[in-house]
């Protein structure tokens, strides 16, 4: 085992020099086995909603032929969903070395069912050939290192605007899931609970789960997120059973039930997962029904979201895990995005939509995850989910998201890295960090800094300085940001 300066050994680590240690460079990153595993749990914790909330996405929607998705069986989808998540979250660990877990991405996925599958005569099999191909299309982007050039082009502070903006969307996104911020009926974009004012169990249960990782946080306690994540779960399933409180309904009836899951002691813990779905894409069915310039601007759409996502996920967990160069790179970049590319092409041909790596990651790098055998452990648990898909289910948001809402004041602590006296970096990096909650979308964010940069620079004559790269991105982002009204005037 290996030792502290005073000669003592590190308990949970790995033997030093041992085949485990040496592969994941788990004593050199300056953690343990039990930091790893308590980090894969971790993640897949806060993770494992997606293998609900994903069926309930793409599952509802029916296609452009009035077909649902897998004959709209939510259990298959989630089953695959879960494989999928496992596979590509063991590959990133075995191939990149990386603390970072990938699954269904939420908002591609909505995407893809809202705004490929439902068009009129597109078929499910069409809108995941899309997928697959976008997948592919990144794949080669990044062999041929365009990917990884433009991500070193990016300047620094800027990298670190992207970690801060993620850290307040999750931040968000937690206190959403949980019900603690809502969208009232009034003009009044969001407001505080229900009526302004916090009320119901659940939310009880969110704010014990939130003050016990703060107050653990504070005492040092390894694993404070995990015991927080399953204190509140405990909790949850206490009140449920004694109150009976039932799930918030999405017609507003209900308003301080539970969010997702309503948690209680499954009936069955064990089912039989069903992987039929695999394999319904079409690659090229949809040029058919949809012509080859809505192709292009669909699967275009697709790509630039994907595209940078990843990019400002692996910077925020890289920031957090203390990973990241002088430059701001992580180590293997270019296995992270290959495995990355391969996810999204994966899960179109598994048919449950593109798969990217999570922000929510960084609740495993909370508890001291800093190598790919923390993404291994999530693997292993989103595979095991296939056949426990009841047991995951219980698992309510309340209980789960003051995780999120923690590792978002972790990542905030990065600001400092921005020169806020330099409006050059210090408007784009604004823009950056408030467009993401704001908008409810990284690439978003990541795109209104970039081209506020690239145009600053112009104004200030400094436009040869900017990386000839910045200039292709900020004109891509262009065109994203007025893909509507150009596919107006096209008539699509």
């Amino acid at each position: 085992m290996p030792e502290t300066s005073a000669g003592a050994t590190v308990p949970g680590s790995a033997p030093s020099g041992s085949a485990v240690d040496r592969y994941f460079r788990i004593s050199e990153r300056g953690s343990t086995v039990t930091r790893e595993v308590r980090g894969g749990l971790a993640t897949f914790f806060t993770m494992a909603y997606i293998i609900v909330l994903n069926p309930l996405i793409i599952g509802t929607v029916p296609d452009g032929t009035g077909e649902f998705l897998a004959g709209g069986d939510l259990a298959v989808i989630a089953a695959v969903t879960a494989l999928v998540a496992g596979v590509m979250s063991i590959l990133m660990g075995a191939v990149a070395n990386y603390p970072l877990a990938l699954a269904t991405g939420l908002g591609l996925n909505a995407f893809v069912a809202y705004g490929i599958a439902s068009l009129d005569g597109v078929t499910w099999a069409d809108a995941m050939g899309l997928v697959v191909l976008e997948g592919l299309i990144i794949l080669v982007l990044v062999l041929t290192g365009f990917r990884e050039a433009v991500f070193r082009a990016i300047p620094a502070q800027l990298k670190v605007a992207i970690s801060v903006g993620i850290g307040l969307f999750i931040t968000i996104i937690g206190l959403v899931d949980a019900g603690v911020v809502r969208k009232p009926a009034g003009p009044v974009p969001v407001e505080l609970g229900v009526g302004g004012f916090l009320a119901g169990w659940p939310t009880l249960v969110f704010l014990i789960g939130l003050f016990l990782i703060a107050a653990l946080l504070a005492l040092r306690v390894q694993g404070a997120i995990l015991y927080g994540i399953v204190t509140a779960t405990v909790l949850a399933i206490v009140v449920e059973a004694i109150v009976q409180v039932g799930p918030r309904n999405p017609d507003g009836s209900n308003p301080t039930g539970w969010g997702l899951n309503v948690p209680a002691l499954p009936d069955s813990w064990v089912r039989t997962p069903d992987f039929s779905l695999i394999g319904e894409f079409s690659l090229l069915g949809s040029a058919s029904s949809m012509g080859l310039t809505a192709v292009f601007l669909l699967v275009f759409t697709l790509m630039l979201a994907d595209f940078f996502d990843t990019m400002g996920t692996m910077v925020a967990v890289g920031a957090e895990a203390g990973l990241l160069d002088e430059d701001g790179n992580p180590p293997n970049t270019r296995r992270i995005l290959v495995v990355d590319s391969l996810a999204a092409a994966a899960g179109g041909a598994a048919g449950v939509s593109s798969n990217t790596s999570y922000i929510e990651s960084t609740a495993g790098v909370g508890e001291g995850a800093r190598t790919g055998l923390a993404s291994i452990v999530t693997g292993v648990l989103f595979l095991l989910a296939t056949f426990l898909s009841p047991l995951v289910a219980v698992v309510p948001h309340e209980a789960a998201t003051p995780a999120l809402v923690i590792v978002g004041f972790l990542m905030m602590q990065q600001v400092t890295g921005i020169d806020w006296d330099d409006l050059e970096i210090a408007l784009p990096a604004f823009l950056t960090i408030v467009l993401m909650p704001f908008t409810y979308s990284i690439t978003a964010g990541i795109g209104a800094g970039f081209v506020a940069y690239v145009l600053l620079q112009v104004v200030r004559g400094k436009g040869r300085q900017v990386h000839v790269l910045m200039w292709v991105v900020a004109l891509l982002f262009l065109v994203y940001f007025g893909i509507d009204p150009i596919q107006g005037w096209l008539g699509l």
